[in-house]
This record gives structure tokens, C-alpha cells and sequence, in this order.
């Protein structure tokens, strides 16, 4: 077999210029979420694999409900690959959505810009760059010629940035797949086998605005809001003692992200909005944690005459935990890892939140692998000149097709 995984990595090799401007065309069209206007990408994608002679199926989520949401139009898809009967089903998903590039980028955010080996853009390394990763190496799969037992399916999908309820989420509510196995889009060499659950809260203080040379007329919405901020973060010692057994997650975190209210300098605020975020560890329980702090807000402003108080949930994701399964995933990319790179990734969790955990909730073993940097940090994600060494591009797909090959080639795939 040692033959057949040398012709699977050399057709990588021989495709990787073509890799490369996949991945710049991947790039070139903005998926800013907000505002989620990610139909058009999905419709590219599409186009490009039809030119592999591959359908795409679309599954456009309701306009209403992607409104309702925030968002302006999602397309999700779906490649099936069939092979003989006999072997598992494995998916490989990634998310186009992006978050807004921001300022301080010294390249065009959407030029898919290559200079030095790198290539520089807006989800060059989260997680567009898994669309290439994943297409590339299931073409290098079937481009063997070989016998192939099982399925495999590519899940691209467009609202990960928004929690993915729409997007994996949509196609496991409308039983479009159940995969055996998922590998779902990484961001570093390491193998993500769990993660943090996230709890994010909209809470609205209102109070009564008035004019500011009479503020005893008014119910100061801010001041209130200050008993909130400091009760919330009062709480962050507490949070620092409770520690995960999950290597690579340290302690849950809570902080407010975003705060709007008043309407000028000399007007008592009547209203303030915070937008809060709790990061819970695997151990957690996400229904206690959310019952804990909301009892945590309305205490901090219980009693204040006049005020009132909204609280409501944007976000209550689940953790990624192992399941059954994930552990032949893990083993696999490992021992494919250092084949190809000389190292074994390592398999831990992250504090980061992802939609792979919508898999998991349904019972799919869930890991991520992709292509990424040693460490998150230095691929600029979500950042200023996001970026991805062309190199790890080409490992990560070589990684994820011999995986491929392990999982649904006819025979046990063994290294030499």
C-alpha cells in the first residue's frame, strides 16, 4: 500500500499550483458576517466543483428565517460522494462565512494576495483555506483509481460566525446527512477533540432619560448598568479556581463585549445594552451556568427604583467532548501526521467555540483537522492580515487524503 499513498501525495504535489488559486478564488468573494450575504459564494463554489464533475447539491435556508437571524441569504451544500457498500460515511466540513476584516491590514483583505510562500486574505487560514484542503484532497482520493468502500461527503456551510444553527445545523434539523465521522475545519496542527460551550446574553437596562441639569428627574439607565459590569466581573476570581481536566482548556471566562446606550452628553441615559459572553468548560453545565448568571445580572439591580431589565439569550452552544469513534480519527491523522510532517499533532481541546459540536450533539464523532499554523496566533486570524503559509496548505491536505484513504480505501491503508 506503501505505492498508492506515495501516488496520492505526488498527485497533490503535481495539483498544488491549481490548489493554490482555488483558494485565492475562495477568498476574492466577500463573506463578511455580519452582514451574511453568503448565497454568491456558495454559488461559486458550486460552479467550480460542476467543473470537476462534481454536483453540489444547494440547500438555501429560508429568507425569512436567515432575516429573522440577522443574516441576509445562506447557501449550504452537500457533495456526495458514493463509493461500494461496506465502509462509513465521512464528512469533511468547513464554513465560508467571515468575520468582517477590519482595519490594519497592510494587503488587500480580498486580493488572495501571495507573496513569499504566503498567502494573505480575509479566511485565507479560518476556514476557507479548508475548502481547498478538503476538496483538493478528496480529488487526490478518487484521482487513485483505486477500489473505495463507504461515502464521503463535503459539507460546505455559511453561519459559523453566527453559532452554524444555520448552517450544519440546518442540514442535520432537516435530516439531509448522518455521517459516521466528521473532520471539520482546523486552525493550527494540533487535532481539536473538544471545546468550550458559550453562552452569549443581550441584557437591556431601561431606566428614564432626562435632561442633565435636572438629573433627579430622570432613572439613570448607565448607572445601573455600572452594578451589572462589576458584579459580572467580580465574578472572574471565582471562575479563574474551577479548572477543566481537558488539556488545552484552562478555566471558563466571561466578559462584555459590547456596549451601546445614551443619546448625548447631557441626557440622562434611559437605556443601555451590553452584550455579554460566557465561556463554559467541557465539565460544565451549560442549563445551571446560564440559570447562575442571569440570577447573577438581576441581583446586581434588584431593588433600584425605576429600572427594568431584558435578558435575552443570543447563544447557547454546547461543548465539543469525544465520542466514540473520535479516537480512530485521532489515531489516523496522527500517524498520517507524522508521515507527512515528521511530528504527530497533537489531540486537545481549545477555549474556542465551534460548529463541529452541532455533529456531536447529533452522536457523530467530531475532530477538527485542517490546514493552520504550529499555533492559532500566528495566522492572524480574524485579524489584520490573516494569513497561511502555502506549506501547511499542502501538508494538511496530504494529511487529510492519506485519512481519506484509512478510512474508506478497500484494504487497511498501513505506513511503511
Amino acid at each position: 500500500m506503501e505505492q498508492t499513498r506515495e501516488q496520492l501525495l505526488a498527485w497533490i504535489d503535481a495539483h498544488f499550483d491549481e490548489q493554490v488559486a482555488f483558494l485565492q478564488d475562495m477568498i476574492r468573494i466577500p463573506t463578511d458576517t455580519p452582514p451574511g450575504n453568503n448565497a454568491p459564494h456558495a454559488d461559486m463554489v458550486a460552479d467550480k466543483l460542476a467543473a470537476y464533475g462534481w454536483q453540489a447539491e444547494k440547500h438555501a435556508v429560508p429568507v425569512e428565517r436567515v432575516r429573522d437571524y440577522g443574516m441576509e441569504s445562506i447557501t449550504n451544500l452537500i457533495v456526495r460522494r458514493p463509493y461500494a457498500a461496506g465502509g462509513p460515511t465521512l464528512a469533511l466540513n468547513a464554513h465560508g462565512d467571515v468575520v468582517p476584516p477590519g482595519e490594519g491590514w497592510s494587503k488587500p483583505p480580498y486580493g488572495g494576495v501571495v507573496e513569499d510562500g504566503i498567502i494573505y486574505g480575509r479566511a485565507a487560514a479560518v476556514s476557507k483555506s479548508d475548502f481547498a484542503t478538503y476538496i483538493f484532497a478528496a480529488r487526490a482520493l478518487e484521482a487513485l483509481g483505486v477500489p473505495l468502500k463507504g461515502a464521503l461527503e463535503l459539507h460546505f456551510t455559511y453561519d459559523e460566525e453566527f453559532g452554524g444553527l444555520l448552517g450544519p445545523g440546518y442540514l442535520l434539523e432537516q435530516d439531509l446527512t448522518q455521517p459516521d465521522f466528521v473532520i471539520a475545519a482546523g486552525f493550527a496542527y494540533d487535532i481539536v477533540t473538544a471545546h468550550n460551550a458559550c453562552l452569549q446574553l443581550e441584557i437591556t437596562v431601561h431606566g428614564k432619560a432626562g435632561h442633565g441639569a435636572m438629573p433627579e428627574t430622570a432613572v439613570d439607565a448607565l448607572q445601573a448598568a455600572t452594578r451589572i459590569l462589576n458584579a459580572i466581573y467580580g465574578q472572574l476570581p471565582e471562575l479563574k479556581k474551577i479548572k477543566s481536566t481537558v488539556p488545552g482548556i484552562d478555566s471558563p471566562t466571561m466578559l462584555v463585549g459590547r456596549i451601546d446606550g445614551g443619546t448625548n452628553t447631557n441626557v440622562v441615559p434611559g437605556k443601555v445594552v451590553m452584550k455579554m459572553d460566557r465561556r463554559m468548560i467541557p465539565e460544565e453545565d451549560p442549563v445551571a451556568v446560564e440559570a447562575g448568571v442571569r440570577t447573577l445580572i438581576e441581583d446586581a439591580v434588584r431593588g433600584l427604583p425605576g429600572i427594568r431589565l431584558d435578558i435575552k439569550r443570543l447563544l447557547l452552544s454546547q461543548a465539543l467532548r469525544p465520542l466514540p469513534g473520535s479516537d480512530r480519527l485521532v489515531e489516523s491523522l496522527q500517524r498520517n501526521g507524522m508521515d507527512v510532517m515528521g511530528e504527530a499533532p497533537q489531540a486537545k481541546g481549545t477555549p474556542l467555540y465551534a460548529d463541529a459540536r452541532l455533529y456531536g450533539e447529533r452522536g457523530i464523532p467530531a475532530v477538527l483537522y485542517g490546514a493552520g499554523p504550529r499555533t492559532v496566533p500566528e495566522s492572524n486570524a480574524k485579524k489584520a492580515d490573516e494569513k497561511l503559509a502555502l506549506e501547511d496548505l499542502r501538508k494538511a491536505t496530504k494529511v487529510v487524503a492519506l485519512t481519506l484513504l484509512d478510512f474508506l480505501g478497500s484494504a487497511p491503508q498501513t505506513s511503511a
